[in-house]
């Protein structure tokens, strides 16, 4: 079941990353009250996780969810650059999760 947490704090780190772009410096309530929601959610998961999981491995995990979600919702809806380097290090990001995964 912590995996599963992590998981999810992990989800709900991107959103409040995301959502801080659309909160135009915590300016728009709807925004605001959303992104800081998600805060609240994804640190909430990531303590229920760390109850059983090691705190550098989830933490990094955590991390790594919202980092490579973050860079590519980036891409996606912001319009920033899909680069072949900036996608490999993506990719780096991810062998990294899933390294830690399989030594955890």
């Amino acid at each position: 079941m912590a995996w599963t947490y992590l998981f999810f704090a992990g989800l709900f780190e991107i959103g409040w990353a995301i959502g801080l772009k659309y909160t135009d410096g915590f300016t728009k309530p709807m925004p605001t009250v959303l992104t800081i929601a998600s805060m609240i959610v994804s640190l909430g998961l990531l303590g229920l996780a760390l109850k059983t999981l090691p705190v550098g491995t989830a933490y990094a995990i955590w991390t790594g969810i919202g980092t490579v979600g973050t860079a590519m919702l980036g891409i996606w809806l912001l319009g920033e650059p899909a680069t072949a380097l900036r996608l490999a290090c993506i990719g780096l990001i991810v062998s990294g999760i899933v390294g830690l995964k399989l030594v955890a």
